[in-house]
């Protein structure tokens, strides 16, 4: 489900900050051992169409190729791990807690289940897959 809102975000230091001026997806978490490693958990994010994402300032934004399909931007300075994008595919995930509150969003669903760690459980009722 996409919700038409425009929403600001940041990391924490605000090196890099961003507007999403379009639709913007309820939130998905990925438990793939790329993202646990990128955040030290599951990862949460919300997708938008990347033309609708405007960077307002990205002096500190790098990006890392993550695999031959993707890579993820984060802030070179606080660490902040705020982007992923399939090369192609016209979208930008953001990290959820990235975004500026309130986000009107919610958890609707858990990908690549099959990959997560054995420390936690998925308890939320949020629709579950073992790959995305």
């Amino acid at each position: 489900m996409s919700k038409a809102l425009r929403a600001t975000g940041s990391c924490l230091c605000g090196g890099v900050r961003y507007e999403v001026r379009g639709p913007l997806t309820d939130v998905s978490a990925c438990h793939c051992s790329q993202c646990a490693k990128t955040s030290g958990n599951f990862l949460a994010s919300a997708n938008c169409a990347s033309q609708d994402l405007v960077l307002a300032a990205d002096d500190t934004l790098r990006w890392y190729r993550s695999s031959e399909k993707a890579e993820r931007g984060f802030c070179s300075s606080c660490g902040g791990n705020l982007f992923w994008r399939a090369f192609g595919a016209g979208e930008t995930s953001i990290t959820a807690g990235t975004l500026d509150p309130p986000t009107n969003l919610r958890l609707t669903s858990h990908i690549y289940t099959g990959s997560k760690s054995d420390y936690y459980a998925i308890t939320d009722g949020a629709e579950q897959h073992e790959v995305s």
